[in-house]
């Protein structure tokens, strides 16, 4: 019984600091412009937002052009590049 409370707690520990380090999620709706393989281009108010997609990216529902999608995204840096 030791074992099983001391395993649980590990995994929920693991898992805490696995969420911990990731960026916050923001969300952005609006209809599909355009779809690739690689990105999707939405519009939000008078601005189209381009989002890039991955292997990872998960889609639900049938993600084509004129379908209204809410995205949730994390910001990532492509480059930094400090100043003096």
């Amino acid at each position: 019984m030791k074992l099983i409370a001391t395993f649980v707690a590990a995994t929920f520990l693991t898992a805490s600091v696995a969420i911990a380090g990731m960026p916050k999620t923001y969300q952005v709706t609006g209809p599909v412009l355009e779809v690739k393989p690689d990105m999707v281009t939405i519009q939000k108010g008078k601005e189209k937002w381009e989002i890039a997609l991955d292997k990872e990216t998960k889609v639900s529902g049938n993600l084509k052009v004129g379908a209204k999608v809410t995205i949730q995204y994390r910001m990532k840096a492509a480059s930094i590049e400090a100043k003096k």
